[in-house]
């Protein structure tokens, strides 16, 4: 609706006319009976979920709940804002000094309204470019860093296929503790604060395995396996996202498997990984073959298809809490900005000039307001972005 509005809007400045768009109460009852359903079907499969496992996502639910309302308040609000510049853009006519003053103070209004959605348009600006050794002494090969993630005190804990451990690294990007893993792990994801889960893919076995932080020491936890390749994967709100090489399936935390969200059997690899937006309404894949950037409905419906002579092999693929999607190409050497529709790109952050090399993952730190790239070899490259 929001989006809709900022069109009536600009075709009100451009044109100066009188004609009336209005936004319909019904759609307004249709995203609250749409959120409804969300509701009662998130609550109907709590009947599944043993009283231990409720206790625990109790504090999280109460945290969800006021997020929700937040939320709600914040964007009835930038509505009502934006109904009242509606109805004064109306009236101004052909007079230009009053348009350009509206038109700037509702482009303030739909930046702060689709940063609130998970829709940021910001575009990085890249400020400066360090490298971090992460190779440890018990390594018995080169780095392969094929995933990251950053918890929120600002440690990074990373991914290496090749010598099969799971790295935390303190805030200057240094070393402080490793656990070596039974087999190859391919990502990771956030899924509390302290925990992460890990998915591990080597022969026959195909597992996710749960690692706690504490204390700077990684602490394996609880695991479970599945009955497909387990490539890649991601966290939303309760909900796991993995990909097999293929496919994309969403589990529960508890490893009950809830759906096949697509599917692509048309070569290997049509399925690499894959990166959820923050309200959870786009998902984003990485195909390796053909080279694209495929963008779906939280269903799993196909929105878009993205291709670029700079994402050659794309890889790793992030969505910051802003909305921001990145991306890399394995073989061009490349970090890019695509746009949150997934149609285009915003822009080149680095490139085989700046030290990018093989790029396999990528994840931005909110605490340093940096962009992390994993790639083959023993360095990671820091960009530090405005």
């Amino acid at each position: 609706m929001i989006e809709q509005m900022f069109g009536n809007l600009n075709t009100y400045i451009d044109e100066s006319d009188n004609n009336s768009v209005g936004t319909s109460g019904g759609n307004e009852q249709y995203l609250k009976e749409e959120m409804c359903r969300n509701v009662v079907s998130i609550v109907n499969e709590f009947d599944n979920i043993t009283a231990k496992e409720l206790n625990e996502m109790k504090d999280e639910v109460k945290s969800i709940k006021g997020s929700i309302t937040s939320s709600i308040h914040k964007c009835t609000s930038l509505h009502n804002d934006l109904s009242h510049f509606h109805e004064f853009v109306q009236k101004i006519g052909d007079n230009k000094e009053l348009c350009l003053i509206a038109s700037i103070k509702c482009k303030h209004i739909i930046q702060q309204a689709l940063t609130l959605l998970g829709k940021s348009g910001k575009v990085f600006n890249v400020q400066s470019i360090t490298k971090h050794n992460v190779s440890i002494p018990s390594d018995k090969d080169v780095c392969n860093i094929n995933g990251i993630c950053v918890l929120p005190d600002g440690q990074v804990l990373v991914v290496d296929w090749n010598n099969q451990n799971v790295k935390l690294l303190n805030q200057q990007y240094q070393v402080v503790s490793h656990w070596d893993v039974n087999a190859r792990p391919l990502d990771i994801c956030l899924i509390t604060p302290s925990e992460v889960a890990v998915a591990v893919n080597n022969g026959n076995i195909h597992e996710v395995q749960f690692i706690t932080v504490n204390q700077g020491n990684l602490v394996s936890g609880r695991k479970f396996q599945l009955q497909h390749e387990c490539i890649y994967i991601t966290h939303h709100q309760g909900n796991l996202f993995v990909t097999s090489d293929q496919e994309l399936y969403k589990y529960s935390l508890n490893g009950k498997l809830i759906c096949r969200l697509y599917q692509d059997r048309s070569g290997d690899w049509t399925v690499y990984k894959c990166a959820v937006s923050p309200t959870g309404d786009r998902l984003y894949i990485t195909c390796d073959w053909p080279h694209k950037l495929l963008t779906l409905a939280r269903d799993g419906t196909l929105l878009a298809t993205y291709s670029d002579p700079a994402l050659e092999y794309p890889r790793g693929i992030h969505v910051t809490p802003a909305g921001q999607v990145l991306v890399c190409g394995w073989q061009s050497f490349t970090v890019l900005q695509v746009g949150w529709e997934g149609k285009s790109k915003l822009a080149t952050l680095g490139t085989e000039e700046d030290g990018v090399g093989y790029p396999r993952s990528v994840c931005y730190s909110s605490t340093t307001s940096s962009i992390i790239v994993g790639q083959w070899g023993d360095n990671i490259r820091v960009f530090r972005v405005e």
